[in-house]
């Protein structure tokens, strides 16, 4: 049997300046990944990485991965960055389109749902709540001032400190961290920071009853940066939203449960036509509730 080929990528800027990484055919699928060194066009491993987050959505679907754009004004707020999504796919798009938001890029896909709903069709939301816990806020202003003062291993171990399920793994991605940490943020630049600032101020809890667009919040109750309990208030605070939330999985582990990628595909195209979110509600659960395993 022959290998299933690769389908051909696009690499270019949208309007903006935003980078992108377009592959696959179908429907429109915007992904907004998490945190990055910098917003400059990935090279490398990091292009073939953020091309294999989004492969397994392209075989029914023409998938936008979408960085924020570069030369960010320092005092820009999650607001700001979302009003630029929305801006570049008011000019791309003539309808509402699907968005998945990864980590950092789901806290702005939250933002982009509640300000612009006319841009959001379906909402995926992957490991990311209406606000970081106090651990994780602490964790990313940590890795930005080890960042500034020179310590880029140190930073790379805080952060990836913090993506395990337990202490074990803890330990060993944070020894990765430190390993990959030198080359990672040898390219971090301004916006890095921006980033990291307007996270730590994001808090969009009174601002979850803005979005229409039907959601599916996606989290490990071993989450550090976030917790089960903010992926519930999350996914309770949207009106049309429901929760997958993975027991054991932490928040580089939640991508990989065997559950991940069904539970995404079946709630962007349901069963139905009624735009309803299609998850394995159990009897009698209420709104914000899938199936917890």
């Amino acid at each position: 049997m022959s290998p299933v080929p690769t389908p051909p990528r696009v690499y270019g800027t949208w309007p903006g300046g935003m980078p992108y990484l377009a592959v696959g055919s179908g429907p429109p699928l915007v992904f907004l990944p998490g945190t990055t060194p910098n917003h400059d066009a990935p090279t490398g491993t990091e292009r073939r990485f953020q091309a294999r987050q989004i492969l397994p959505y392209a075989a029914s679907r023409r998938v936008w991965w979408v960085n924020r754009r570069p030369g960010l004004d320092p005092a820009a707020t999650m607001a700001d960055i979302a009003a630029d999504y929305a801006s570049a796919m008011l000019r791309r798009f003539d309808e509402p389109v699907d968005v998945i938001g990864e980590s950092t890029g789901g806290s702005v896909a939250l933002q982009l749902a509640a300000d612009h709903p006319a841009v959001v069709k379906r909402l995926v939301i992957v490991s990311a709540a209406y606000r970081l816990s106090e651990e994780g806020r602490d964790t990313m202003l940590r890795v930005a001032d080890d960042v500034l003062d020179g310590r880029p291993r140190a930073a790379g171990a805080e952060l990836m400190r913090m993506t395990g399920s337990g202490a074990l793994s803890n330990r060993l991605l944070a020894a990765l961290g430190w390993l990959i940490g030198k080359p990672f943020f040898a390219r971090a630049s301004a916006d890095l920071m921006t980033t990291i600032r307007a996270e730590d101020a994001f808090n969009l809890r009174t601002g979850l009853a803005d979005i229409v667009a039907p959601t599916l919040v996606i989290g490990g109750d071993r989450d550090a940066f976030y917790s089960a309990e903010l992926f519930r208030q999350t996914a309770e605070g949207i009106p049309r939203a429901d929760l997958a939330l993975y027991s054991g999985r932490g928040h580089m582990s939640t991508g990989l449960d065997p559950r991940f990628l069904p539970d995404i595909l079946s709630f962007l195209d349901p069963p139905d036509d009624t735009g309803s979110p299609a998850g394995r509600a159990e009897p009698g659960a209420g709104r914000g509730d899938i199936s917890v395993q």
